[in-house]
């Protein structure tokens, strides 16, 4: 079928303004998934709670058994080994917390990643088909796997440590300003230099990751293009260049990659040299306030004042205080993958679907199958019209023959039709109502297709025939078989109709898969009919054995029927000739062959 356009004239501007939007709005874009599952958020917050808190009673334990061992009269053993005891007991049951925490944000990223999927594949099947024109296969399935997965994979760690880190930073800051409060000047200047750089790196990165979202979807798209015409491509021997195209698109895939990583893994070797330097400065500033306490110069009470177990206490604290500063760092890179990754998953979400039927929309009922276009006009941009003031009249139950030479038309007549695409001026109507004011699902149900482009679904033979009709019964479906000529190849399959086929049928050729098609269409009941070169993939013994049965399916339904092989079109009631997006001859066959202009010659060519 005709792609319609090739470039949607809006895109560029609306991706810019998705691209504005800041991090800020996809973070509670992405907490509304979570609130959404709140009773499992609530759960992993008491547990991030639980289980840090636990840990950050460690060191203060630690701390009171060093005190315990460093007294001037003796060392208090049962003290030591009651706050050992204790130690060991916050870090055992902060362990299983942590364990059970991971879990539960497991399970909490796994339904929001399911919802997500599950809305983007919904949205996609309201999009207009122009999305799909306009948007490369490859890409859109990007987003539904790597992308989505990512953002699974910042969900279920990232998160998790974020939530960690916050209440350690928090708890750590709150122990050290009870030990020793001027050691904590050291992180006055320390933490904001941390912050400051990350914010002003973060920038600069952020560009990077969606670039490389960009580059890894265009790459998947040009590869899910290639492989499907892998035959073609061996057929005229382009292996080669087709290589080197890949090659160029994997290249800058690979460059896109290592920029958002090189300038992403910048951020945490700094950001933890900062951090070591706290450390550093820590330790050096509380063994000068420890030998002024025991010195007697700073005496007990003292802001000062500060044991060898305040000072073990308060470098066990400074370290889990600047730990989680540098893992936020180091995730940090990884959030902004996270974050380009749902603003593409986000893109495809805020886009326009097909439009609402009209309030005064009419259900299509009791069809008599009378179309008309009425002087319509359409192009695919406005700029490049497609149809010029074409008007044609199908009477119910006659079939119309389209044809002319490539890039007429033709299959934009279909497009419009099933109201794939609105015309920009003009009107068509169906029984006399105009097909803007009936419901599209109603439109549509009132057609069947066969197109050139045959698509199977995996699963069964039989599951394959009977979508054309979900209650038909088996005898149904071996009859529409027997009439579209491919029952007894079926029945040749060690399982029949039961026999499986893979996606989109590739376990059999081109010409079984039309005929099922074929079959399809004949078990619907719809009163129209759209035939776009529906024996083109099947040979002339064939084509000519299946024309009886392609008769009964057209008997009484309206037809319309796009074909090059004109043998299959010369008992059409109306035959249109379009050229250049205009009606240039119509009749039938034997008087357009009198009239000797496009259509007998091109008849011509294919039989003299």
């Amino acid at each position: 079928m005709n792609k319609g356009p090739l470039g949607n004239p809006n895109r560029h501007a609306q991706n810019q303004k998705l691209d504005r939007k800041t991090t800020k709005s996809v973070i509670l874009r992405l907490g509304k998934y979570i609130l959404a599952h709140w009773q499992l958020f609530v759960v992993a917050i008491v547990f991030t709670l639980l289980s840090n808190q636990l840990s950050l009673l460690g060191p203060r334990y630690s701390g009171e058994a060093i005190d315990a061992i460093a007294v001037k009269d003796g060392i208090n053993f049962p003290l030591v080994w009651e706050n050992v005891q204790k130690m060991l007991i916050c870090y055992v049951v902060s362990a299983i917390l942590a364990y059970g925490l991971a879990v539960v944000m497991i399970h909490l990223s796994q339904r929001i990643v399911y919802t997500m999927r599950r809305q983007l594949f919904e949205k996609l099947n309201t999009l207009p088909v122009t999305y799909f024109d306009t948007h490369a296969t490859g890409d859109i399935i990007s987003r539904i796997s790597y992308d989505i997965d990512t953002v699974n994979s910042s969900l279920s760690h990232d998160l998790v440590q974020v939530m960690t880190s916050l209440y350690t930073v928090i708890g750590s800051l709150l122990f050290m300003w009870q030990i020793s409060k001027p050691m904590i000047l050291i992180f006055a200047l320390t933490v904001p230099a941390s912050i400051l750089f990350t914010r002003y790196r973060s920038k600069k990165v952020r560009p990077h990751f969606r670039l490389r979202s960009q580059k890894l979807g265009e790459l998947n798209g040009f590869a899910e293009e290639m492989l499907s015409g892998c035959r073609t491509i061996s057929a005229y021997g382009k292996e080669d260049v087709i290589a080197d195209r890949f090659n160029t698109r994997n290249t800058d895939a690979m460059n896109a990659y290592y920029k958002a990583e090189y300038y992403g893994a910048a951020l945490g070797p700094t950001v933890n040299f900062i951090n070591n330097l706290s450390i550093s400065l820590v330790t050096i500033m509380g063994g000068i306030l420890y030998m002024y306490t025991q010195s007697g110069a700073i005496l007990a009470g003292s802001v000062f004042y500060i044991t060898l177990g305040g000072i073990a206490q308060f470098v066990q604290y400074s370290r889990k205080f600047a730990g989680p500063i540098n893992e936020f760092a180091n995730i940090m890179h990884e959030f902004q993958s996270a974050f380009s990754a749902a603003e593409r998953v986000f893109r495809v979400l805020d886009e326009d679907p097909e439009p609402l039927d009209d309030e005064d929309a009419t259900d299509l009922d009791g069809v008599r199958g009378d179309v008309t276009f009425q002087n319509v006009d359409f192009g695919y941009v406005p700029e490049k019209r497609i149809l010029h003031n074409v008007s044609i009249h199908a009477a119910p139950g006659k079939t119309i023959a389209i044809v002319g030479p490539t890039g007429a038309g033709k299959t934009t007549v279909i497009n419009l039709l099933m109201r794939f695409y609105d015309v920009n001026s003009g009107e068509i109507r169906i029984d006399g109502k105009s097909i803007a004011k009936i419901r599209r699902a109603d439109l549509r149900r009132a057609y069947t297709m066969v197109l050139q482009d045959t698509w199977l679904f995996y699963g069964t033979i039989f599951d394959n025939i009977v979508y054309g009709k979900e209650n038909a019964t088996p005898e149904e479906v071996r009859a529409a078989a027997k009439a579209a000529r491919i029952d007894a190849y079926i029945e040749s399959l060690p399982d029949g109709y039961d026999t499986v086929l893979s996606d989109d049928g590739v376990n059999i050729s081109k010409g079984q898969r039309q005929l099922i098609t074929i079959a399809r269409a004949m078990l619907s009941d719809a009163p129209m009919l759209i035939l776009d070169e529906a024996t083109s993939n099947v040979d002339s013994r064939t084509e000519i054995q299946i024309q009886e049965a392609m008769s009964e399916l057209m008997r009484d339904r309206t037809c319309f029927v796009i074909a090059h092989r004109l043998s299959t079109i010369q008992n059409a009631d109306l035959i249109l000739v379009i050229q250049n997006g205009k009606i240039s001859e119509q009749g039938n066959h034997n008087e357009l062959m009198r009239l000797g202009g496009f259509y007998s010659t091109l008849y011509n060519s294919q039989f003299t």
